[in-house]
Protein backbone atom coordinates (compact mmCIF):
# COMPACT_ATOMS: atom_id res chain seq x y z
CA UNK A 1 0.00 0.00 0.00
CA UNK A 2 1.28 3.43 -0.81
CA UNK A 3 1.76 6.09 2.01
CA UNK A 4 -1.28 8.15 2.66
CA UNK A 5 -0.62 11.85 1.55
CA UNK A 6 -1.99 14.97 3.06
CA UNK A 7 -3.73 15.45 -0.51
CA UNK A 8 -5.32 12.40 -1.13
CA UNK A 9 -8.16 13.19 1.54
CA UNK A 10 -7.75 17.10 0.76
CA UNK A 11 -8.50 15.20 -3.15
CA UNK A 12 -12.54 14.55 -1.44
CA UNK A 13 -12.90 17.73 -0.52
CA UNK A 14 -14.40 19.30 -3.95
CA UNK A 15 -16.51 15.81 -4.69
CA UNK A 16 -18.08 16.01 -0.78
CA UNK A 17 -18.65 19.54 -1.19
CA UNK A 18 -20.63 18.79 -4.51
CA UNK A 19 -22.74 16.07 -3.23
CA UNK A 20 -23.69 17.78 0.03
CA UNK A 21 -24.69 21.30 -2.26
CA UNK A 22 -26.69 18.73 -4.24
CA UNK A 23 -28.54 17.70 -1.39
CA UNK A 24 -28.81 20.69 0.03
CA UNK A 25 -30.78 21.24 -2.86
CA UNK A 26 -32.86 18.65 -2.67
CA UNK A 27 -33.71 19.47 0.82
CA UNK A 28 -34.74 22.53 -0.06
CA UNK A 29 -37.01 21.42 -3.06
CA UNK A 30 -38.78 18.96 -0.27
CA UNK A 31 -39.10 21.73 1.68
CA UNK A 32 -41.16 23.62 -0.81
CA UNK A 33 -43.01 20.68 -1.73
CA UNK A 34 -44.01 20.20 2.01
CA UNK A 35 -45.34 23.70 2.38
CA UNK A 36 -47.18 23.15 -1.08
CA UNK A 37 -48.89 19.55 0.06
CA UNK A 38 -49.87 21.07 3.28
CA UNK A 39 -51.56 24.00 2.36
CA UNK A 40 -53.32 21.77 -0.35
CA UNK A 41 -53.94 19.59 2.55
CA UNK A 42 -55.65 21.90 4.44
CA UNK A 43 -58.47 22.84 1.97
CA UNK A 44 -58.77 19.52 -0.06
CA UNK A 45 -58.31 16.34 2.55
CA UNK A 46 -57.62 14.39 -0.54
CA UNK A 47 -56.51 10.25 0.07
CA UNK A 48 -53.88 11.01 -2.94
CA UNK A 49 -52.29 13.95 -1.21
CA UNK A 50 -51.73 12.00 1.99
CA UNK A 51 -49.72 8.88 -0.24
CA UNK A 52 -47.87 12.05 -1.89
CA UNK A 53 -46.73 13.50 1.98
CA UNK A 54 -46.21 10.01 2.75
CA UNK A 55 -43.47 9.62 0.03
CA UNK A 56 -42.07 12.90 0.08
CA UNK A 57 -41.81 12.38 4.23
CA UNK A 58 -39.61 9.23 3.21
CA UNK A 59 -37.50 10.94 1.18
CA UNK A 60 -36.76 13.83 3.35
CA UNK A 61 -35.73 10.99 5.72
CA UNK A 62 -33.56 9.62 3.04
CA UNK A 63 -31.66 13.01 2.48
CA UNK A 64 -30.97 13.61 6.11
CA UNK A 65 -29.34 10.09 6.19
CA UNK A 66 -27.32 11.42 2.77
CA UNK A 67 -26.50 14.56 4.22
CA UNK A 68 -25.41 13.14 7.59
CA UNK A 69 -23.04 10.18 6.17
CA UNK A 70 -21.81 13.05 3.35
CA UNK A 71 -21.02 15.27 6.60
CA UNK A 72 -19.46 12.40 8.40
CA UNK A 73 -17.19 11.53 5.71
CA UNK A 74 -15.85 14.94 5.00
CA UNK A 75 -15.41 15.13 8.96
CA UNK A 76 -13.28 12.18 8.71
CA UNK A 77 -11.18 13.25 5.82
CA UNK A 78 -10.31 16.43 7.63
CA UNK A 79 -9.06 14.18 10.93
CA UNK A 80 -7.48 12.04 8.09
CA UNK A 81 -5.83 15.18 7.32
CA UNK A 82 -4.71 16.40 11.13
CA UNK A 83 -3.40 12.35 11.61
CA UNK A 84 -1.36 12.40 8.77
CA UNK A 85 -0.07 16.07 9.96
CA UNK A 86 0.43 14.76 13.07
CA UNK A 87 2.33 11.47 11.84
CA UNK A 88 -0.04 9.05 13.31
CA UNK A 89 0.01 7.41 9.46
CA UNK A 90 -1.56 3.95 10.13
CA UNK A 91 -4.66 5.34 12.29
CA UNK A 92 -4.88 8.08 9.48
CA UNK A 93 -5.19 5.26 6.91
CA UNK A 94 -7.78 3.75 9.32
CA UNK A 95 -10.32 6.54 9.37
CA UNK A 96 -9.41 7.51 5.73
CA UNK A 97 -10.97 4.13 4.85
CA UNK A 98 -14.14 4.82 7.27
CA UNK A 99 -14.79 8.26 5.31
CA UNK A 100 -14.88 6.43 2.15
CA UNK A 101 -17.17 3.83 3.69
CA UNK A 102 -19.70 6.39 5.05
CA UNK A 103 -19.32 8.38 1.49
CA UNK A 104 -20.39 4.68 0.27
CA UNK A 105 -23.14 4.93 2.17
CA UNK A 106 -24.50 8.19 0.97
CA UNK A 107 -24.28 7.49 -2.11
CA UNK A 108 -25.95 4.67 -1.82
CA UNK A 109 -29.07 6.32 0.11
CA UNK A 110 -28.84 8.76 -2.99
CA UNK A 111 -29.60 5.55 -5.39
CA UNK A 112 -32.39 4.31 -2.80
CA UNK A 113 -33.93 8.51 -2.97
CA UNK A 114 -33.58 8.69 -6.70
CA UNK A 115 -35.32 5.80 -7.22
CA UNK A 116 -38.47 6.68 -4.75
CA UNK A 117 -38.50 10.14 -6.89
CA UNK A 118 -38.60 8.61 -9.96
CA UNK A 119 -41.93 6.19 -8.79
CA UNK A 120 -43.36 8.89 -7.53
CA UNK A 121 -43.05 11.00 -10.91
CA UNK A 122 -44.62 7.91 -12.57
CA UNK A 123 -47.54 8.11 -10.79
CA UNK A 124 -48.07 11.83 -12.16
CA UNK A 125 -47.41 10.61 -15.49
CA UNK A 126 -49.54 7.66 -15.19
CA UNK A 127 -52.22 9.84 -13.80
CA UNK A 128 -51.97 12.08 -17.04
CA UNK A 129 -52.13 9.86 -19.69
CA UNK A 130 -55.17 8.05 -18.43
CA UNK A 131 -56.94 11.44 -18.42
Amino acid sequence: MKELTLTTPALLFSAISLIMLAYTNRFLAYATVVRSLHDTYLKNKDSVLIKQIKNIKQRLYLTRSMQIFGISSLLLCVLTMFLIYIELNLLAVWVFGIALVLLIISLAFLIVEIQISVKALEHHISDIENN
